[in-house]
C-alpha cells in the first residue's frame, strides 16, 4: 500500500513536474537547452550521494528525535519535503542539529543553522528560515516555501477591552461630554433667565443657581421638579434638556442591551505598536527572526528594540514550544509563527478536553487579530552549492500545488482554534460589570458627607441665628403661596381635597345630574362659585366623594 509521501510524490509527477527526461536519464531529448541539460546532469550526480542536512526544533515545521540506536531523525513538514526530494533524486542523508536551537547566531560555526550553512558544515538546512536581507551574503536561499506570519498569543482576558458593565455603551469622549453638559446646563439656565428678567419685565423672575442645578441633575436621573416656569423662553430651556435626556437614555439603554447580548470581544493588544504603547511584557525565541528583526535599524519594527533595553522584551532559548506556556500564563505575550501558535492552542485544548475540564475553561489562550510581522521563508544552502538549482524545481511545484499549505493545516481542525469571540450563548452579569455602580455609590456617599461637613462648617462659621420672627414670616409666605396655588385652577387639585379633608367641591344629594354623550355627570359648584361636571358610576367618581 502506498504511503502518504508516495501519494504526494505521485501527484507531483502527474502534474508534469516529473517529465520523461527527468525520470529516465538515458533518454536524450535534443530539444533541451544547455541549462536544462546541466540541471539534469546535476540531478543524476546526486544518485547515491550522502548529504548532511541541518535542522532544529520548531514544531510542527521541523523537529528532531533521537532513536534508541543513537541516530537522530528529522520530522515535520520540512522533512516531508526532504523525503520527496530523496525519493526523486535517490540520495541519503544524516541529520545535524546545532549546539543551540538558534536560526541565526554568531560565534562558533556549530552554534546556529545559518552558521552551519555559512561554514559549509552541512549541505542543506531543512527548516523554514526567514529570508532576511542581511543574511543573503552568508547563505543561499531556495525558492520560497511560504510567507510566514508571526502572531501574538496571550492569556485570554476575562473582560473585553471595549469596556464592561455600565460604562460600555458610550466611549470615554462621550462620557466626558455628558458630564460637561450636566455641569454647564444649570448655570446656563440661571444666566439666560436673569438676562430675560432684565429685558422682559413681568412677574416671573430669574431661576437661581441652586434650583437650576438640582433640576438638571434630577432630570438626568429621571426625577421630577417643583419648578413651574410660565415664560415660553424658560419652558423651551426645560424642554430642551428633557429631550436631550430622553434621547440619551434611549441610546444608553439600547447600547447596553446590545453590549450584554451581542458585543464582540476585543483585546488590549491588536498590533505590535500596542506592545510599546501599553508597555506589555512579551517574549520570543532566542536566536530567531524576531530578535534580529527588531535589532535591525532598517526594519519597521526597530522601535521595539527599546523594550529589550528596559527588560520588557525577552528572548528565551527553548527546545519545545510548550516551555513558553508558563510564561504566557504569567501575563506575557508570546510572539511565534502562526502555525506553531495554532498547534500550541489546539494541543492545549485537547489536553484539557481529556482531563474533563469544562468547555468554558478550555480556551485560555487567544491570538491577536493582527500579525506581528510577515517574512518569506525557505531552505538554506552554502554559497558554493548547486543543490538549490536541482531542488528548487520540485519545491516550486510543491508550492504551486498547495502541498505546503496542506501539510501545515492537515493536523489542525477546519474551524478556527479558540477564536477571539467564543460565541457564548449565556451572558451573565459579573461583579466586574457592576463595578462602576459601586464606584458611583461610593462617590455619591462621599459627596454627601462632604456636603454635610461643609454645611455644618459654614453655619458655624457665619453664625447664622434664625429668630422666631423670621421663622414666622417665612411660614406666612409659604402659606400665602400655598393659597395662591390652590386658587390656580390650571393646577390639579391637591390630594387632601380628593381623599378627605377640606374639599373644594360642594356635593349634596340635590345636585343636578346631566347625561352627556350617554354618560351621567353630576353638576357641582366649587368653593369659588364655578360649575364643574363630575362623572357618576365610574371609578373616577370616587375621587370626588
Amino acid at each position: 500500500m502506498a504511503t502518504g509521501i508516495d501519494l504526494i510524490f505521485s501527484a507531483i509527477c502527474n502534474a508534469s513536474s516529473c517529465e520523461s527526461i527527468y525520470d529516465n536519464p538515458f533518454i536524450i531529448d535534443p530539444g533541451l537547452t544547455n541549462q536544462q541539460s546541466e540541471i539534469l546532469n546535476l540531478g543524476n550526480s546526486l544518485t547515491g550521494k550522502h548529504l548532511r542536512i541541518a535542522t532544529y526544533n520548531n514544531y510542527p515545521l521541523s523537529w528532531v528525535k533521537k532513536e534508541s540506536n543513537g541516530t537522530i531523525t528529522g520530522h515535520g513538514i520540512a522533512f516531508i519535503i526532504v523525503e520527496i526530494l530523496r525519493q526523486k533524486f535517490n540520495f541519503t542523508f544524516d541529520v545535524v542539529v546545532p549546539e543551540n536551537n538558534f536560526e541565526i547566531g554568531f560565534g562558533k560555526p556549530e552554534s546556529s543553522l545559518i552558521s552551519l550553512a555559512n561554514s559549509s558544515k552541512v549541505d542543506m538546512v531543512a527548516a523554514f528560515l526567514p529570508k532576511l536581507v542581511k543574511f543573503n551574503k552568508m547563505v543561499t536561499f531556495s525558492n520560497d516555501l511560504d510567507e510566514g506570519a508571526w502572531m501574538m498569543m496571550l492569556k485570554r482576558p476575562k473582560e473585553s477591552a471595549a469596556g464592561s458593565g455600565v460604562m460600555a455603551p458610550f466611549d470615554v469622549y462621550v462620557w466626558c461630554l455628558i458630564v460637561v453638559s450636566v455641569i454647564l446646563y444649570g448655570p446656563c439656565i440661571t444666566l439666560l433667565t436673569r438676562l430675560r428678567s432684565k429685558l422682559v419685565r413681568d412677574k416671573e423672575g430669574p431661576i437661581e443657581l441652586s434650583p437650576s442645578v438640582w433640576f438638571v441633575y434630577g432630570s438626568f436621573i429621571k426625577q421630577g421638579t417643583d419648578l413651574a416656569p410660565e415664560a415660553n423662553t424658560t419652558r423651551v430651556l426645560f424642554a430642551t434638556w428633557w429631550i436631550f435626556i430622553t434621547l440619551l437614555s434611549a441610546f444608553y439603554t439600547a447600547n447596553l442591551t446590545a453590549f450584554l447580548t451581542l458585543s464582540k470581544f476585543t483585546l488590549d493588544i491588536d498590533s505590535p505598536k500596542d506592545l510599546l504603547k501599553k508597555n506589555y511584557r512579551w517574549v520570543a525565541a532566542e536566536g530567531g527572526a524576531v530578535q534580529y528583526t527588531i535589532r535591525n535599524p532598517d526594519e519597521d519594527l526597530f522601535y521595539l528594540n527599546k523594550m529589550v533595553a528596559n527588560g520588557r522584551a525577552q528572548f528565551h532559548a527553548v527546545k519545545d514550544n510548550e516551555d513558553f506556556l508558563p510564561i504566557v500564563q504569567r501575563g506575557a505575550v508570546l510572539v511565534k509563527e502562526q502555525t506553531a501558535i495554532d498547534h500550541l492552542m489546539y494541543d492545549d485544548y485537547l489536553r484539557k478536553t481529556r482531563e474533563g475540564i469544562a468547555e468554558a475553561d478550555r480556551c485560555i489562550y487567544v491570538a491577536a487579530p493582527q500579525f506581528f510581522m510577515k517574512k518569506q521563508r525557505a531552505f538554506a544552502y552554502p554559497k558554493n552549492t548547486t543543490l538549490n538549482a536541482i531542488f528548487d524545481i520540485v519545491i516550486t511545484k510543491l508550492l504551486e500545488g498547495g502541498i505546503v499549505d496542506f501539510l501545515k493545516r492537515r493536523d489542525l481542525p477546519s474551524t478556527k482554534i479558540c477564536p477571539l469571540d467564543l460565541q457564548s450563548k449565556d451572558r451573565r452579569l459579573r461583579n466586574s460589570d457592576l463595578m462602576m455602580t459601586y464606584v458611583i455609590m461610593a462617590i455619591g456617599f462621599a459627596a454627601a458627607i462632604a456636603s454635610f461637613i461643609g454645611e455644618i462648617f459654614i453655619k458655624r462659621s457665619t453664625r447664622i441665628n434664625i429668630n422666631e420672627q423670621a421663622y414666622t414670616d417665612n411660614k406666612k409666605r409659604k402659606t400665602s403661596r400655598f393659597i395662591e396655588n390652590n386658587n390656580d385652577n390650571s393646577r390639579p387639585p391637591p390630594y387632601d381635597s380628593l381623599f378627605g379633608g377640606k374639599s373644594r367641591y360642594k356635593i349634596s344629594d340635590q345636585s343636578q345630574i346631566k347625561i352627556i354623550n350617554g354618560r351621567e355627570y353630576r353638576v357641582v359648584n366649587t368653593v369659588n362659585g364655578e360649575t364643574r361636571l363630575i362623572p357618576v358610576r365610574t371609578p373616577s367618581a370616587f375621587l370626588y366623594e
